[in-house]
């Protein structure tokens, strides 16, 4: 009998990796909105977020969450991280379920949490993995060849995950470092947002390629503070996924980046688009965390002052090139 996997979050990354194991697994996917669901099943499409792209028939689709966890070995939450709490704490985990994998690349705006940290908080799992690296969904709905890693305390978990997730065109590594994994997936979304911003504002491929390396400098910086392994940042999590974050037009941050170096208003923007660029919220907590570790993280702050604080893509950029000099690497 084939595993029963329960996918939370129909938007376009948790109906693309449901779409990808519904062949292979038993896989039921939870939609929120009632027409979605209605959609998938009797369409096979889900044109809120995929357009007309068909869904394979295997695929099970509901709006009611016990449906959707009933008899789940494995839950897989693909929610924005501002709903994650609500949705966790109005539901309950059944018995039968062995692992809880999050595929969300956010922080808690309020606490800081790591998703997993938010997931152990409310549903004390038997155990939780995170699941990142570069995904972006249309690439992967069309069966386009990528890589992802799932991390976990125990190699077990990571094993059996690496088995469930892998298909002939998504290659599964594993990692242990939970914490490592989530960081540089919540970080990047920040960064990608800088180097949007600077795309927008017409920069070039220096501007970018600046960008791109001392944003992995602050993620790794960020990330071994918070007690991450240094291999991860060099790894898919966290080089592959600032790369496809930082450079490609379907990524959501990247997007909202470019569009506010353009000029657009960030209010209509944000909230004009029923896509969450997960950047937008995390950029306040993640620079919170680097500054309760002493991590210095000038990319993430500017990102902060043009989103929240009413500060200018063209001042940022100057302020981030009117620092003062140092050695590239600590200890020259």
């Amino acid at each position: 009998m084939r595993e029963q996997i329960a996918v939370l979050g129909a938007g376009s990354w948790g109906t693309t990796f449901a779409a990808l194991l519904a062949p292979h697994r038993q896989v039921t996917l939870w939609a929120r909105r009632g027409d979605v669901a209605d959609e998938i099943t009797d369409r096979r499409t889900n044109s809120t977020y995929l357009g007309d792209h068909r869904l394979p028939d295997e695929l099970r689709c509901t709006s009611s969450i016990a449906e959707a966890l009933e008899g789940a070995e494995v839950v897989v939450l693909a929610l924005p991280s501002h709903g994650m709490r609500s949705l966790l704490s109005s539901s309950e985990l059944p018995p039968s379920v062995e692992i809880v994998v999050s595929l969300t690349k956010g922080l808690e705006e309020t606490s800081n949490l790591r998703m997993s940290e938010l997931i152990e908080d409310c549903w004390h799992p038997r155990h939780v993995g995170v699941l990142t690296g570069p995904n972006l969904a249309r690439e992967i709905l069309i069966g386009q060849p990528t890589a992802s890693v799932i991390a976990a305390n125990e190699h077990e978990v990571a094993d059996r995950c690496q088995e469930l997730f892998g298909t002939p065109t998504f290659r599964v590594y594993t990692n242990p470092d939970v914490v490592g994994c989530e960081i540089a997936g919540v970080a990047k979304n920040v960064m990608a947002i800088a180097i949007g911003m600077a795309t927008g504002l017409g920069l070039g491929d220096n501007t970018r390629a600046t960008l791109i390396t001392r944003s992995l400098a602050e993620i790794s910086r960020l990330g071994e503070a918070l007690g991450g392994d240094r291999q991860t940042f060099a790894g898919l999590a966290g080089l592959g996924d600032l790369v496809a974050t930082s450079l490609s037009p379907q990524s959501r941050n990247f997007a909202l980046g470019y569009e506010i170096g353009r000029g657009r208003s960030i209010e209509d923007l944000v909230m004009g688009s029923r896509m969450v660029a997960e950047g937008f919220r995390s950029c306040r907590p993640v620079v919170r965390l680097a500054e309760q570790h002493g991590i210095d993280v000038p990319v993430a702050r500017e990102v902060v002052a043009v989103c929240h604080e009413g500060s200018t893509p063209q001042d940022a950029t100057r302020r981030l090139m009117s620092r003062a000099a140092t050695a590239e690497f600590n200890g020259r």
